[in-house]
């Protein structure tokens, strides 16, 4: 009598056990995303705040590290409606990928030797430079000595413009500001007399539709910003998507995603780079 009594209680504790894995199961499909019920979804870390490049709009998110990030999704078999955007800002992406918070992120993601010492990189698949945005009107700043005496703006924490003091203009007269957009506001005021960071993310707020023909790209090319795909550590997701960019290159949508994204700031953009060709 005991013993089916400590067997009935056994297969209690069984049915509780199953139960309980059934309804907490949270599988990986062979990407590593997550799928349950059938329905599989991939997460992906952008900026929510870079217009051009990443942007979080009323109707969704728009931006050219967007429009790579949804191909690659593609060709690694996710519709649109299935990748899970989340907000990668330049602080937290090295953590995001050690934890498994996203798959891959495409977020303006200069490849250094530093990261590549925590995660892994697929591409590049943008060359971008470090450059100067300035009025459109404005013909005195033709080359980076003649932002000497100029007031030169960057946002706040960015080492841009310290990079441009120190290195070709000394005297430049650096200001700072708590967002790109204030920045923005400076110079179409005359507060500042050149905005400086990566010339894609020059191009992209140039390109926004309140600022169309009011500032121009100085085309100094002062660094080389190799943008990756940051994926974790060890992930078969970097061959994967080496692939998937090859394959955006040769059917012209990367041409296109560039057009759609930095056209109307007339960005001289660089032709899309050799997957492993950093550029020092």
């Amino acid at each position: 009598m005991k013993l089916r009594k400590v067997t009935a209680a056994s297969a209690a504790v069984l049915a509780l056990a199953l139960t309980a894995t059934a309804c907490g199961s949270d599988d990986k499909d062979d990407s590593g995303s997550s799928s349950s019920g059938g329905s599989k979804k991939i997460t992906v870390g952008i900026k929510f705040d870079q217009p051009g490049i990443g942007q979080k709009t009323p109707d969704g998110y728009a931006g050219f590290d967007v429009d790579v990030a949804t191909y690659i999704a593609k060709e690694l078999g996710y519709s649109e409606d299935q990748i899970e955007w989340k907000e990668s800002k330049s602080a937290d992406r090295e953590t995001m990928l050690q934890r498994g918070d996203v798959d891959f992120i495409a977020a303006s993601y200069s490849i250094n030797e530093e990261r590549q010492a925590k995660v892994d990189f697929a591409g590049p698949y943008l060359l971008a430079h470090q450059d100067v945005l300035i009025r459109a009107d404005d013909d005195s700043i033709k080359s980076p000595e003649d932002l000497n005496s100029k007031k030169l703006c960057s946002v706040t924490g960015s080492t841009s413009a310290q990079n441009v003091k120190e290195k070709l203009a000394p005297k430049a007269q650096l200001q700072e500001y708590p967002t790109y957009s204030a920045c923005l506001t400076g110079l179409q005021n005359g507060a500042i007399d050149a905005l400086t960071t990566d010339d894609s993310i020059l191009a992209g707020y140039a390109s926004q539709e309140a600022f169309k023909g009011k500032f121009k790209l100085g085309g100094f090319k002062m660094t080389n910003e190799n943008y990756g795909i940051g994926v974790k550590k060890g992930s078969d997701l970097k061959a994967k998507i080496n692939t998937a960019l090859e394959k955006m290159v040769s059917d012209k949508a990367w041409d296109k995603a560039v057009t759609d994204n930095f056209g109307p700031a007339n960005y001289k953009n660089e032709p899309a780079p050799k997957i492993g060709d950093i550029k020092a």
